[in-house]
């Protein structure tokens, strides 16, 4: 595979992590020092620290991501350091669905006290977002382990 895909992956990659960084340090501060309404202040303080504890798998599978396609790079693609990148990944993504899946109840009840329901619908856009990506992940990580496999049979019979 040419380098400039990988450099073009590896630049979306910290492009992605970038604005998560700077709301996770400037926007989710703010919305915690200034709520919108304080009456409801104690609800939003579980969303918040829920958002932040999701940071931590989502800036790990960027890591691994990256260090999936430095392995590409160096046509290490079909190693079980590969395999290994993919599992990290599934199992951030994983985690990252069940913190959401936990604060779904404390969005419920500031949806319910605020009288806004979209916000539900908006909250389960990153719970099913992780979760397909932990899917996809799973599925990439069975078929490389097959292509591993295939490779280690097709060297020993040559």
């Amino acid at each position: 595979m040419k380098q400039g895909t990988t450099l073009f992956l590896k630049l979306a990659v910290i492009l992605i992590g970038v604005p998560v960084l700077a709301l996770c340090i400037f926007g989710i501060v703010w919305l915690a020092n200034n709520p919108v309404n304080p009456n409801y202040a104690y609800i939003l303080y579980p969303i918040v620290i829920g958002i932040y504890l999701s940071v931590l798998p989502f800036f790990f599978a960027l890591y691994q991501a990256f260090k999936l396609l430095s392995y590409i790079d160096m046509s290490n693609a079909f190693s079980d350091l590969s395999v290994k990148a993919l599992k990290n990944i599934k199992y951030c993504a994983f985690i990252i669905s069940a913190l959401y899946v936990v604060m779904m109840p404390f969005v419920y009840l500031f949806a319910e006290k605020d009288d806004a329901p979209g916000l539900i619908i908006i909250a389960m856009v990153p719970l099913f977002a992780s979760l397909v990506v932990a899917v996809f992940a799973a599925v990439l990580q069975k078929l490389l382990e097959e292509a591993i496999e295939i490779k280690t049979e097709n060297d020993l019979t040559v």
